[in-house]
């Protein structure tokens, strides 16, 4: 399957390793925002041709899809123009910065009837993929998450330390990640979602701190705490308060309550939740079916985003 890759940064350099252990995936484009950086990256992966122009890379012969790395404020506009193109597209977390972009590109999708999903990894994570697990066999039920999501970052770089062109944020791009993984992990849409924050960063103009409080019909809840000020440990930690156990992930590791670890080796072929992820997306398109994490499916975890960010006026 021919398709291309945008984003020559981070998290771009992340999905063509994770694509180059899939067989059945062949990049033949990449398409970036710097032409040194992206020259230098495509020759790093063998991608024959390179551009800064998204529309010349979808335009490649035999194209059928696309995987966007772009900085946050692109995402749904590339996405959308992805889909009005032709191509199938899974787009880097988040999908938008707002609703109202994220109920468009749910609407393009839809209309086009074209595979449309959104990298929310912690669906394919073996960790979490173990919990779901024993959560839809009955095994378990979650009474409290209990997350962190920590960095230290008070200058505008990416994960790589590198300068970076627009600003980060904790709501829409690091809590969005455990706002639908509870959803996810609980089958219902989230019914109560509020947040407080601390100050602004004086030159990015985010908050740097930010605590977010959710529950389900159910009564399960969710306390998330996230932080660009913390001087480590790094990383988010998540911890499954459940009624037959507590469950606590740390990347791809998973323990007890009592520290003891669990193996989830053999929870899918792989222990990479981006290669998972970028898997599913192929599998999806060359089956003709929605794939976990579509945009559609992630769709009402940005409505509690766009609820905490209304909590915060």
């Amino acid at each position: 399957m021919k398709l291309i890759v945008a984003g020559e940064g981070a998290f771009g350099v992340k999905h063509l390793e994770a694509l180059a252990a899939i067989p059945e995936a062949e990049v033949v484009g990449l398409a970036g925002g710097v032409a040194d950086a992206t020259e230098a990256t495509a020759r790093k992966f063998g991608i024959p041709n390179w551009t800064l122009d998204l529309d010349e890379a979808l335009a490649l012969p035999g194209v059928q899809a696309a995987i966007l790395a772009t900085p946050t404020p692109l995402h749904a506009a590339q996405a959308i123009r992805c889909l009005e193109a032709g191509k199938h597209v899974a787009v880097e977390i988040p999908m938008a910065d707002n609703l109202a972009d994220a109920e468009r590109l749910v609407e393009t999708a839809r209309r086009t009837g074209l595979v449309a999903m959104c990298g929310h990894t912690r669906r394919f994570n073996p960790s979490h993929q173990w919990v779901h697990r024993r959560i839809t066999a009955g095994d378990l039920k979650i009474q409290q998450m209990d997350v962190q999501t920590f960095f230290f970052r008070r200058k505008n770089l990416n994960a790589l330390g590198q300068p970076r062109s627009w600003t980060d944020h904790l709501l829409w791009h690091h809590a969005a990640h455990t706002v639908d993984l509870f959803a996810w992990q609980t089958g219902e849409e989230i019914s109560i979602a509020r947040a407080v924050q601390g100050p602004m960063h004086p030159e990015l103009g985010i908050a740097m701190d930010m605590s977010i409080q959710m529950k389900v019909p159910s009564g399960a809840i969710c306390t998330l705490s996230l932080s660009f000020n913390n001087d480590g440990p790094l990383g988010t930690f998540f911890r499954y308060i459940c009624d037959n156990g507590t469950y606590i992930a740390r990347y791809d590791d998973l323990v007890d309550g009592k520290d003891q670890p669990i193996d989830v080796s053999q929870v899918d072929v792989s222990m990479n939740g981006i290669e998972l992820q970028d898997r599913e997306f192929l599998a999806a398109i060359r089956e003709g079916r929605e794939p976990n994490g579509s945009v559609a499916q992630v769709l009402p975890a940005y409505r509690a985003l766009d609820a905490i960010e209304k909590s915060l006026l």
